[in-house]
């Protein structure tokens, strides 16, 4: 179960990566849910929400946001992949350059919980006062719903 269940994950980062609703969608239960820590800097900078509910709307953020925002070289180095039955845990860290111009470099946490092969749901936790830097300067650190160091 443990190595299905890794590569479940993995085909899935394959998937985000293309950017394609349809590969996306294949990858995510109906009632799919992917959190994230409430006022991460890309939530605020997008007007979103922390908590995206449904396999559509997780989507949409994958496939059409994610791109809009990361706008160009995005790199994902995976430093760890473990699995226990349903629950995969991914180390990375992601760089990017931003629509705005800056540079983004983050270090990630997400843990995958699995339903019969698909994800069901995303916990995401990151360093929210550094991607409040790297998205909005010095400055944005302090932004309302953000945290700080």
């Amino acid at each position: 179960m443990s190595q299905q269940s890794r590569d479940v994950i993995q085909n899935a980062w394959k998937a985000f990566a293309t950017h394609d609703a349809d590969q996306i969608s294949a990858v995510f239960t109906e009632d799919a849910e992917w959190l994230a820590p409430l006022g991460n800097a890309t939530a605020v900078a997008l007007e979103g929400s922390g908590h995206i509910v449904g396999r559509e709307a997780i989507v949409r953020f994958l496939a059409e946001d994610f791109p809009r925002f990361f706008a160009r070289d995005v790199t994902v180095t995976f430093h760890g992949l473990y699995a226990d039955g349903d629950h995969v845990i991914v180390e990375e860290t992601m760089t990017a350059t931003l629509a705005n111009g800056n540079h983004y470099a983050n270090d990630y946490c997400f843990v995958f919980e699995l339903r019969d092969g698909l994800i069901r749901r995303v916990r995401e936790y990151m360093d929210t006062a550094r991607g409040h830097r790297m998205v909005f300067g010095e400055e944005g650190a302090g932004r309302p719903g953000g945290s700080q160091s």
